[in-house]
């Protein structure tokens, strides 16, 4: 046991940007987060492409937890990477084991073609976790138990809770559920925000504290969990040009949303 859990480190931070952030954030909301996901996010729309081609909800929440396991050390933007995902599985969905047709479609893909069999395997250690789900147990993860999700992934991959993949299927998942099921539901709280290279430099901005813990504490200010911050800071941290011409049309407070990019 350490000593981490009765000493309370204190991290440098300053304030004043960090209370500007809460004040722009609460007044975003997570109606805004919403709109974000749904109509400015790119990888939304290819999931619906899948959904839409594919005639299967079952197989299709599968596929997206499991290209979630794989989305890291990708070889181009996330948004290309889920569209190729999206065109590649419409026109061949798995006829059998999802591990075995990722074994196929990895090495020839444009956009995540690094570390091809240590992906592969992943997925063969979350296999058997995939196939003992069937409908009715995804729509329970997604409408009560979706920290249930996360929980029982990290179990299965043998990882962290708060590790970035298993976070982040769950926010796939929430996308994917979403599109089958018709109805919003928000991630819960306890939830951590996916810890990677970009927000981890946009942490630096406001504190040295861990990332994790730190939008965990924003999340509290502002009533907003954490994986819906990560929706709002995408646009900002992001630079696609197609991204923020859609933030522009669909959300009434796109000015606000780019404010956080000079903080």
């Amino acid at each position: 046991m350490t000593l981490d859990r009765f000493i309370r480190v204190k991290y440098k931070s300053d304030d004043e940007k960090i209370r500007e952030l809460v004040r722009i954030l609460s007044g975003l909301g997570l109606d805004c987060a919403k709109t974000i996901e749904e109509k400015v996010d790119l990888q939304f729309d290819a999931l619906k492409n899948l959904h839409d081609n594919l005639g299967d909800n079952e197989l299709f929440i599968k596929l997206v937890i499991a290209n979630s396991i794989v989305s890291y050390q990708l070889s181009a933007k996330g948004e290309q990477w889920w569209w190729e995902f999206s065109r590649y599985f419409s026109e061949n969905p798995p006829k059998g084991s999802i591990a075995d047709a990722y074994a196929e479609f990895l090495p020839g893909s444009r956009t995540n073609r690094r570390l091809v069999e240590g992906k592969v395997r992943r997925l063969e250690k979350l296999e058997p976790f995939l196939e003992s789900l069937g409908l009715p147990a995804l729509k329970g993860y997604y409408f009560w138990r979706m920290a249930g999700l996360r929980d029982d992934l990290a179990s299965a991959l043998n990882s962290k809770r708060s590790a970035k993949t298993v976070v982040f299927a769950v926010k796939m998942f929430g996308y994917a559920g979403r599109i089958v099921f018709g109805e919003f539901v928000p991630y819960p709280m306890a939830i951590e925000i996916p810890d990677d290279v970009r927000i981890n430099a946009y942490t630096k901005r406001f504190t040295n504290e861990p990332p994790v813990s730190f939008w965990g504490r924003i999340a509290e200010q502002t009533g907003i969990p954490p994986l819906h911050i990560d929706s709002i800071l995408w646009p900002v941290l992001g630079g696609n040009g197609e991204v923020l011409r859609r933030l522009k049309k669909h959300c009434p407070e796109w000015e606000d949303v780019l404010k956080l990019a000079s903080l």
